[in-house]
């Protein structure tokens, strides 16, 4: 269905339209949305109106600053609506979906389910638009989220933007380097981007082989050894040379500057990896979190070439020495990305880490106390909060936080067993034996040789003498 412009709607969606829009300059979002929501709901390819009225969700979303439990009932609440637009995009009704879906991401329009739920009912209505411009917002907020880039460069590709679809495949391929298709993905983009700069449409038309429709050669040769998984020095330097004059083509796409510094790095020349990155994140405005990991990564590995190196030549003390200056380099490292990152979670996990080794109990519990909030960091963070307790001798609470970390872990692996093991080391503490034993015995169930637990199950079982 063609896009429907303002100036082609009718008056009243208009109307509503200009009005959604002064509120939402106001910052008045929640009439903005009601009136974004209407326009839409006269004229569903009236694609402007549905890009503010994402943007004034997403503002919106993030301005209520909603706690777990308030997302969490948001989520129940919403699951009839869920599932019914589910059960229409399993019948074949994709088109009847999306007004479901648009009332699902109206109280979560970052949530991904929805965003993946909203992609595949726009594309099997052909409404490619609607599933670029959501998604194309979302990425702003997951940057190194796989299937957005994934999704977004294929769209891009249907929709004859092959300059877009490159860059999101350049990033995609940044991320997973060895990912076959996600290479392939990028090589064409490359060769029909190449055609489109250069009037080769025709020869595309008339049926003209991949390798003919290539500027030369050389650039065919270079993109198969992008493709390649492992890559011998020949290769590397070709790949070298070619991505600084890619960098000189086009300064600012910070993607050609990514796989230069990561080339540079797999030849041992770090400190033009190091620069490198660092032109990228002057470039980027030095916010790009991806950028820093990079620079991170990088200086960790040239500390321990260096290291190996001196232990090699038996300098034994001064290979002691560079591995604590490694060591402060990574609190370092952490710290100050952690105070340009607030909002990152993950960093504040890994901080709270090295907080906790050093005994800094109290501004570790701090950290992980933030960092429990992500998903992913959520179970190992109450494992370590438990552990800063137990060193303050606050045995009650610290097992409070240990039984819920054993709670979330539904399948018994080491960090269930670590949990356990370790909850009952603290009940024993406090003398509830009764309850250290049972912790100990889930273990000795499963893995008998778990540390000492068959030791102290086993003892429980011996008669007193």
């Amino acid at each position: 269905m063609p896009e429907v412009t303002l100036e082609q709607v009718p008056p009243k969606v208009r109307d509503m339209f200009n009005r959604g829009f002064v509120a939402m300059e106001r910052d008045n979002l929640g009439y903005a949305i009601d009136m974004f929501s209407a326009c839409i709901q006269f004229e569903p390819s009236f694609h402007r109106a549905r890009k503010f009225l994402r943007a004034a969700e997403i503002k919106q979303f993030k301005a209520q600053k909603a706690s777990p439990l308030t997302l969490a009932i948001s989520l129940v609440t919403s699951l009839p609506v869920y599932l019914t637009a589910t059960a229409m995009l399993q019948s074949g009704k994709p088109a009847q979906a999306l007004p479901a879906i648009e009332k699902l991401l109206l109280k979560a329009p970052l949530n991904l389910s929805y965003i993946r739920m909203l992609d595949a009912a726009a594309e099997a209505t052909g409404e490619y638009e609607i599933a670029i411009q959501t998604l194309d917002m979302a990425r702003e907020h997951y940057p190194l989220d796989t299937f957005i880039l994934s999704r977004l460069g294929h769209l891009y590709m249907e929709t004859d933007q092959p300059r877009l679809g490159r860059e999101c495949f350049e990033t995609l391929c940044s991320l997973k380097p060895n990912d076959s298709a996600a290479l392939k993905s990028l090589k064409d983009a490359m060769a029909i981007d190449s055609m489109t700069k250069d009037g080769w449409a025709e020869a595309h038309a008339s049926g003209s082989s991949f390798r003919k429709m290539i500027r030369n050669e050389k650039e065919a040769e270079i993109l198969e050894k992008e493709a390649k998984a492992v890559k011998g020095q020949n290769d590397i330097d070709a790949l070298i040379a070619e991505n600084k004059a890619r960098i000189k083509r086009e300064p600012g796409n910070i993607n050609y500057r990514r796989a230069l510094a990561s080339l540079c790095a797999s030849n041992g020349m770090y400190e033009e990896a190091i620069s490198t990155l660092q032109e990228a994140q002057t470039i980027s405005g030095g916010r790009d979190p991806q950028i820093d990991q990079a620079l991170t990564t990088i200086r960790l590995q040239a500390f321990d070439i260096e290291i190996k190196k001196l232990n090699a030549k038996g300098l034994s003390a001064a290979a002691e020495a560079k591995q604590q200056e490694r060591a402060l380099f990574v609190f370092n490292d952490i710290q100050d990305r952690v105070a340009r990152y607030p909002t990152d979670l993950g960093l504040k996990y890994e901080y709270g880490v090295l907080l906790f080794q050093q005994d800094r109990i109290n501004e570790a519990i701090q950290q992980f106390q933030a960092a429990q909030r992500n998903a992913q960091r959520r179970v190992s963070s109450l494992f370590y909060i438990g552990l800063c307790f137990k060193a303050k001798q606050q045995y009650d609470m610290a097992a409070e936080q240990l039984e819920r970390a054993v709670a979330e872990l539904p399948v018994m692996d080491d960090q269930k067993k670590t949990a356990l093991y370790e909850l009952g080391l603290i009940l024993e503490l406090v003398d509830k034996k009764p309850e250290a034993i049972d912790c100990f015995k889930q273990i000795y169930q499963i893995d008998i040789g778990y540390r000492d637990v068959a030791t102290r199950v086993e003892r429980g079982y011996k008669p007193a003498s």
